[in-house]
């Protein structure tokens, strides 16, 4: 089974960064290039596949919102547009108007030749075939999402779109290719939910507002496990890379970009008592390190490093939390070399790991 790995990509770039990333929506992975695209309004950023160096794509591209990478082209929302660039040379190669369009927001694709966006304000969705790049058709597929629409994926298993609702207790709802009927999936809990994507394992990753988070839910939405990140702030439109088993999270709140890696695990570390089902992969414990627990029943749960003086130098989570499973990963901290405690805080049992830090 796989475990979870922290992949802190743009530790070595937060400098940089800084500069350039300041209207950060939507992200995306292009396999061709082997590096990731983010939106920065008017202009697009290259973060390579390392994650220690930025750029512009050329001085074309311009992004608000969803983008999508399909056959060596960069798709992206401008305002009313539906913009098209070469992914390589950031030359734009299409243009499409969405006549009476409110706010284009989230944007799916086939891989092949369909593109699929929300309207926000307007609760559509539309859908672009390009199999013709010089002449691009634009349909209206679904006049009515009932709820606010969001981020939107493509589901090639089930020729199913599934798109996110935002507002309160929000719904993740399906649209059948076949027939384009519409249905709901889940009503989540969450409130405003943002992006989403999927894995080859037919998983599916949803960014959240409230609580600030990123939920992993089962291909058929029977089961879900909590990824906690550590630097999330209003995380937007997400992107998995399936190339590189790689999920890039991108925050409007704050204009970064965090990577979480999902690999095989250097190995799990675990308490002598299993009352909280408390874990760490690895330890000694690095940049790839994440911690696993699982709770019977809701409750409020604290997360924190410990050094060897007795000072908290990391609070990691404080919060309350729904049964199940969840992962905490340490994307975005640092921690010098040495030894350390993790402890785990519920309302009724306090569990403490020690682990040895590498450095990072």
């Amino acid at each position: 089974m796989k475990q979870l790995l922290v992949l802190a990509l743009l530790a070595s770039c937060a400098s940089a960064s800084s500069q350039v990333l300041n209207s950060v929506e939507s992200v995306e992975y292009d396999p061709v290039n082997q590096r990731f695209l983010a939106s920065n309004g008017a202009n697009v950023i290259i973060v390579d596949s390392n994650g220690n160096e930025v750029d512009y794509l050329g001085s074309d591209p311009e992004a608000d919102y969803g983008m999508e990478v399909m056959n060596g082209v960069l798709y992206t929302i401008v305002g009313a547009d539906i913009r098209g660039y070469d992914a390589t040379t950031g030359t734009q190669v299409m243009s499409v108007e969405v006549q009476d369009a409110g706010f284009l927001n989230g944007m799916a694709s086939d891989g092949d030749h369909r593109l699929w966006v929300t309207d926000f304000s307007a609760k559509k969705i539309h859908e672009l075939d390009v199999s013709d790049p010089g002449n691009p058709l634009l349909t209206e597929a679904v006049p009515n999402t009932i709820s606010t629409p969001n981020g939107i994926v493509y589901d090639g298993a089930l020729n199913r779109l599934v798109f996110v609702s935002w507002g309160g207790s929000s719904t993740i709802r399906a649209v059948d290719l076949d027939t384009y009927a519409l249905s709901s999936l889940l009503t989540t809990g969450l409130g405003n939910c943002d992006g989403i994507d999927n894995d080859l394992a037919g998983n599916f990753y949803v960014s959240s507002w409230s609580p600030t988070r990123i939920t992993k839910f089962s291909g058929e939405f029977t089961s879900d496990e909590i990824i906690s990140v550590p630097g999330l702030s209003s995380p937007a439109d997400l992107c998995y890379a399936e190339e590189i088993d790689t999920l890039a999270i991108p925050n409007s709140g704050n204009n970064t970009i965090v990577f979480v890696g999902f690999g095989a695990s250097t190995g799990v570390w675990e308490p002598e008592s299993d009352s909280l089902a408390f874990s760490l992969s690895s330890n000694p414990v690095n940049e790839h390190s994440a911690a696993h627990f699982t709770l019977l029943q809701p409750t409020q749960v604290s997360l924190e490093i410990i050094d060897s003086a007795g000072r908290r130098v990391h609070l990691l989570l404080d919060e309350h939390l729904a049964a199940g499973r969840h992962t905490v990963s340490l994307a975005g901290i640092s921690l010098s070399a040495g030894q350390y405690l993790m402890r785990l805080r519920s309302a009724d049992r306090s569990v403490a790991l020690p682990f040895v830090a590498s450095g990072w």
